[in-house]
C-alpha cells in the first residue's frame, strides 16, 4: 500500500509542478540564470542589467522564457519524479544533480550566445542550439544521472509493470 501511496503523491506533485505555466520553474530559475549570466558577462565587458535584459558590450541580450529553459527543468522533474523505486534521499540527488547541470550548461550556452552574437553565423547556432542542443542537454543530463546514482528503474514504465502486476495479483 505504501508504494501506491508514494506513487499518488509523485504523479500529484508532476501534475502540480505543471500548472501555471511552469510558473514554480520560472520563478525559482529565471533571477538565478539572468544574475548568473550578467554577473559573467560583467567579467568580460561593460555591462548593465535591466530587469530580464543584459546589455553587454552596447548588445542588448533578452532573456525571454525559451533562454531560461523552464520547459526543460519540468523534464528533467518528471523524469525524476516518474521513476519508480528511488529513496528520497536518491531522489533529492536526482533532482539536484538534473537541475544543477542543466542550468550550469545554460548559463554556459547563453554566455557562449553573447559572446558571438557580432557574428554572421549567430543566427544558425542560436537555432542550432534552440532546436537541438537543448533536447541533447536533457538527454545527455538524464543518462549521467541515471549512471551515475545507478537507477535501475524506467521512469513510467516501471510504475505501469507495477500497476499491471498489482491488478493481475487481486484479480487471482
Amino acid at each position: 500500500m505504501k508504494e501506491i501511496y508514494s506513487l499518488i503523491f509523485r504523479y500529484v506533485l508532476i501534475v502540480l509542478a505543471g500548472l501555471g505555466n511552469l510558473t514554480l520553474f520560472y520563478s525559482i530559475f529565471t533571477p538565478l540564470t539572468v544574475y548568473s549570466s550578467y554577473w559573467l558577462f560583467s567579467f568580460l565587458g561593460e555591462t548593465f542589467l535591466f530587469g530580464n535584459l543584459i546589455l553587454f558590450n552596447g548588445v542588448a541580450i533578452n532573456l525571454v522564457a525559451a533562454c531560461i529553459a523552464g520547459s526543460a527543468y519540468y523534464l528533467l522533474f518528471i523524469l525524476v519524479l516518474s521513476t519508480a523505486n528511488m529513496s528520497f534521499s536518491k531522489r533529492l540527488k536526482a533532482l539536484v544533480l538534473c537541475f544543477v547541470s542543466l542550468f550550469v550548461l545554460n548559463v554556459i550556452r547563453i554566455l557562449s550566445m553573447g559572446l558571438i552574437i557580432h557574428t554572421s553565423y549567430f543566427s544558425t547556432i542560436h537555432l542550432l542550439f534552440w532546436y537541438f542542443l537543448s533536447i541533447i542537454f536533457v538527454v545527455l543530463i538524464w543518462f549521467s544521472t541515471v549512471k551515475l546514482l545507478k537507477i535501475r528503474s524506467i521512469p513510467v514504465v516501471s510504475d505501469l509493470v507495477f500497476l499491471i502486476k498489482l491488478s493481475k495479483s487481486k484479480h487471482v
